[in-house]
């Protein structure tokens, strides 16, 4: 029976006075949920469904959706409620970590914290999920201090710390550029067991890139086979951006070459990666290539790949080929946007063609945007 025939078959269910259990609710409510239908989910839940039948499972698939939708507010009063009639509604550590994690999204921080000090109150211990949580929030605030405090006092409330909280900490450190802190948390990683994972590779080389420290990068990137690790999209779209940033193009083919043969398909990123690259010194022959290679695979070039295209071909002055992707962008219903008009512009004013830039303007104040090009700035 598909999803969407469920509410309705349950409808009929019910008139029919046949007994349904805690399982034929909870799968009534993820389907209403899926349906983005929660407000009807609820609704049965507090009104149709019998007092001594709702369980935290039945709760939580609602709390979950709730959440995702950023209503955390509701959900909070709704988990009290819960605490209320106690018994086999008492909220779980799956169900106040959730609504924690809900809080720190949507950034209230205080109102997390609070929760926290209230769920420990009610005797529910955190566990090492409710603790990721937390430390995560506080790393993506850069409040590094804190996230520290909160793994000591995960670490002395007996909880294990794992490879998320970790690279939760790491990547905090890494976006500070605080190499030392990385290197420290890997040290302490290492001695506790925990072994590193892709994400925790990924976030190493991204620091170490941006640091021009690519040598290094290249040297975890290499290692991460050898520790049992394989490198996904992101693990080379951060080599080939280190690359990228230092004009070595050759190493950049080399790393596509290695891509293939290890079967990870580049993503709309890496092409970005690699067509900007080529552009950016003048490679359109190459640039062209993976623009074409990219159409391939399925992926639909944005605005930014365009414009990274269409402003190499007007400083090279081939505005024929430049007014070729405007007018695809056009075809594929790409957004024309005001950096793509100015670009085409200028390209003809600094080529001596006034009549196509006359013609650009016109249609570009035709769309409502206005601004005065300047020679030279493509």
């Amino acid at each position: 029976m598909p999803p969407r025939s469920w509410p309705a078959f349950f409808g009929r269910l019910l008139k029919t006075g046949i007994t349904k259990d805690v399982v034929t609710y909870s799968s009534l409510f993820k389907c209403l949920c899926d349906m983005k239908r929660t407000e009807e989910a609820l609704n049965v839940l507090l009104h149709k469904m019998p007092d001594d039948l709702p369980n935290v499972i039945s709760y939580s698939v609602i709390l979950k959706s709730f959440c995702d939708s950023g209503r955390s507010q509701l959900v909070l009063d709704l988990l009290r409620m819960m605490a209320e009639k106690g018994s086999g509604h008492s909220p779980s550590v799956v169900s106040y970590s959730m609504v924690i994690d809900g809080f720190f999204k949507e950034g209230e921080i205080s109102k997390a914290c609070d929760l926290f000090h209230e769920m420990i109150q009610h005797g529910v211990v955190p566990t090492v999920v409710t603790y990721n949580s937390i430390i995560d929030a506080r790393c993506k605030a850069r409040a590094m201090d804190k996230a520290e405090v909160v793994l000591r006092s995960m670490v002395h409330n007996g909880v294990q710390p794992d490879a998320v909280t970790y690279n939760c900490l790491i990547q905090g450190y890494s976006t500070l550029g605080q190499l030392k802190e990385v290197a420290r948390l890997l040290k302490v990683m290492r001695s506790q067991g925990v072994l590193p994972d892709v994400v925790t590779y990924n976030s190493l080389m991204t620091c170490l890139c941006k640091n021009g420290r690519l040598k290094e990068a290249v040297v975890f990137f290499y290692s991460m086979a050898v520790n049992g690790q394989k490198p996904d999209v992101i693990s080379y779209s951060v080599l080939l951006h280190g690359y990228a940033k230092e004009g070595s193009l050759i190493d950049m083919i080399d790393l596509c070459e290695r891509m293939a043969r290890d079967g990870v398909v580049p993503n709309l990123h890496c092409f970005n990666i690699l067509i900007s690259a080529y552009a950016k010194y003048g490679r359109m022959d190459v640039a062209m290539l993976f623009f074409e290679d990219m159409l391939k695979k399925g992926l639909n070039p944005n605005e930014f790949i365009y414009l990274t295209v269409i402003s190499a071909f007007c400083k090279m002055g081939r505005m024929d080929d430049a007014l070729e992707k405007f007018n695809e962008m056009i075809d594929r219903g790409v957004p024309l946007g005001i950096k793509i008009y100015i670009c085409m512009i200028e390209g003809y004013l600094n080529h001596g063609d006034s009549v196509k830039a006359e013609e650009f303007i016109t249609k570009m104040k035709s769309r409502g945007i206005r601004h005065r090009p300047r020679k030279g700035n493509c």
